[in-house]
């Protein structure tokens, strides 16, 4: 679903509104008549589609990150994926006053690209990466992987921006546990699903003590996390799509 084709960030439109005017056939912005409400409402809708246009031809997500509810984040994932940075980081433990991020991975455009501490995990490397960003991807990232990166590099307006934390719309769809539960819930299968967090914790050390292939294996791990995202993303929000558009309704 496109951002284009929701009214539920105008006031006064719920989901019952909403989905009276998709079963009018009014499933974009296009489609919309003012006849198709009561007069308030038509003009505030009118007023919304108006303004929400100017900001998708400047593509200010911050707009739309602010007009939908919390728990319809997800319905901007389709407008935005083009320009989505799905990310997710390692540590060397849980408490991000005392632990160090020990590899950041990113995946932009369908290439994924990893920075490792010590060698090109730079706040600098870190902005540039996340500066033309339209929407972040992660999972847990709010709770976890935000605050490690603010704490450790400083990004405070880097990472200001709308951001899709996979674990919420997952839980909609009765989806729990970490990512990894997820993945196999979903039909995801890992090159190494022997692997965990701790052991990212393990690999950290031992490269630190010259073994490069357990660096090797941690990058791998972590890109893998990143990668695996995009496609949790996918499948999730086809499911939330499916769940909220009535089979009546044709988009």
């Amino acid at each position: 679903m496109r951002v284009e084709q929701s009214f539920i960030p105008v006031r006064g439109v719920g989901e019952q509104t909403e989905r009276s005017l998709w079963q009018q056939g009014i499933t974009h912005w296009d489609d919309f008549h003012p006849d198709a409400v009561g007069k308030t409402t038509a003009e505030r809708i009118e007023a919304y589609i108006d303004d929400a246009r100017r900001h998708l031809t400047d593509r200010n997500t911050g707009f739309f990150g602010r007009a939908f509810p919390s728990g319809d984040q997800w319905r901007l994932y389709e407008s935005f994926q083009d320009g989505a940075a799905f990310f997710d980081i390692e540590t060397t433990g849980l408490d991000q006053r005392h632990d160090a991020v020990t590899t950041v991975s990113v995946r932009q455009g369908g290439e994924t690209t990893t920075f490792v501490r010590d060698r090109d995990l730079t706040a600098q490397r870190l902005r540039e990466t996340f500066a033309d960003a339209d929407l972040l991807v992660s999972f847990n990232g709010k709770r976890f992987d935000v605050p490690f990166l603010q704490q450790s590099f400083d990004l405070d307006g880097v990472l200001e921006r709308p951001h899709l934390d996979l674990m919420y719309p997952c839980r909609q769809l009765d989806l729990t546990g970490g990512l990894k539960q997820i993945e196999k819930d979903v039909g995801i299968e890992r090159d190494r699903p022997d692997l965990s967090g701790k052991d990212a914790v393990r690999l950290w050390y031992e490269a630190e003590r010259g073994d490069d292939a357990a660096l090797e294996t941690l990058i791998s791990y972590n890109r893998e996390d990143v990668d695996h995202l995009e496609t949790v993303a996918d499948r999730v929000v086809t499911r939330l799509h499916e769940r909220t558009v009535p089979d009546d309704c044709e988009f």
